[in-house]
């Protein structure tokens, strides 16, 4: 099949490029960058140039593609994660989950593409009722943490607007916390080396539940999805979920760190912001036993517990 990747040389598309080329996949990389084509043709994909914000060049690579299926994974996260400001940070990220994911459905229905998968997220998005764990037939919250509306907005439009295409079938994966190569949860990520500088507390009771998933298992997903499921939304995490004050502390321990300091919410408050007094003790985690039953996907990192050991050890 034709596929077209946007977000070519991010963390993720250097594990999906070569994954789909190896699985028989005729694959086209989209990048902003002159600079980065090389990049991509040493992944085994063909690299086009394109401003994804602008209708007509967007209209143009897909046009000259004329993919089967369009791969949504664009993102905007360097520089230090910014709690605090948190819809400050993700500004740039909602753009591309909004402006440019019209302007790829639009041109994608002009082309008769006949799939589109796009990133979500799993965890924070996700209502803060009933039990520990969500599935995807589980409401996004309804009254999200005002730091984070515009980027729970975002996400909100993207999966509505690719799952109610009538005319595509329309996948979204929400992806659970990316760790391994290219992330920030690797051997010399930044995340990570807050964790050993003792600059990651657990705030409050750390009750709020994350579901993670190594980067290569998330682009394994991604590749079965190019062929398999049926078009909805699928949580593409690890088996399991875990509480701040769980994983937090064994994270420490792979990375040979002392045990993260303990605040209290009111002081995490202060010193982080709302965003992340909420990811500390409310989020939700995610099931993925739809993925495994209908993308036929299991994870090779089962649990972030191997998974955090290998890259700290890295």
């Amino acid at each position: 099949m034709k596929v077209l990747v946007a977000g070519a040389t991010g963390a993720m598309g250097k594990q999906l490029l070569p994954r789909l080329v190896a699985n028989g996949h005729e694959v086209v990389g989209i990048t902003r960058s002159e600079a980065k084509l090389a990049a991509i043709r040493s992944l085994g994909a063909r690299g086009v140039v394109a401003d994804v914000l602008d209708p007509d060049d967007v209209a143009r690579v897909v046009g000259e593609a004329e993919p089967d299926v369009i791969i949504h994974q664009l993102t905007a996260l360097s520089g230090d994660f910014d709690l605090r400001h948190f819809d400050r940070f993700f500004a740039m990220t909602n753009r591309l989950r909004t402006e440019a994911l019209d302007h790829f459905l639009a041109a994608g229905r002009a082309t008769g593409v006949k799939r589109f998968i796009a990133q979500s997220y799993a965890g924070w998005p996700s209502a803060r009722t009933g039990g520990r764990v969500t599935s995807e037939d589980d409401p996004l919250d309804p009254q999200p943490s005002p730091a984070m509306r515009e980027s729970h907005d975002a996400i909100r439009y993207l999966e509505r607007a690719v799952t109610s295409a009538n005319w595509v079938e329309g996948i979204v994966l929400r992806y659970g916390g990316f760790y391994g190569p290219g992330t920030g949860m690797t051997a010399g990520g930044e995340q990570l080396q807050l964790i050993r500088d003792r600059k990651y507390p657990v705030v409050g009771d750390g009750g709020g539940v994350w579901s993670f998933v190594h980067i290569a298992d998330a682009a394994e997903a991604t590749v079965a999805a190019v062929t398999r499921g049926r078009p909805g939304i699928y949580n593409i995490v690890d088996d399991e979920p875990a509480p701040v004050a769980e994983w937090l502390p064994a994270a420490a321990s792979a990375a040979g760190a002392r045990p993260p300091r303990h605040v209290p919410r009111w002081l995490g408050r202060l010193a982080a912001g709302e965003a992340a007094v909420f990811m500390m003790t409310e989020v939700r985690g995610a099931s993925n036993e739809k993925a495994k039953r209908e993308l036929g996907w299991r994870p090779r990192h089962a649990t972030w517990r191997e998974g955090f050991a290998e890259v700290a050890a890295a």
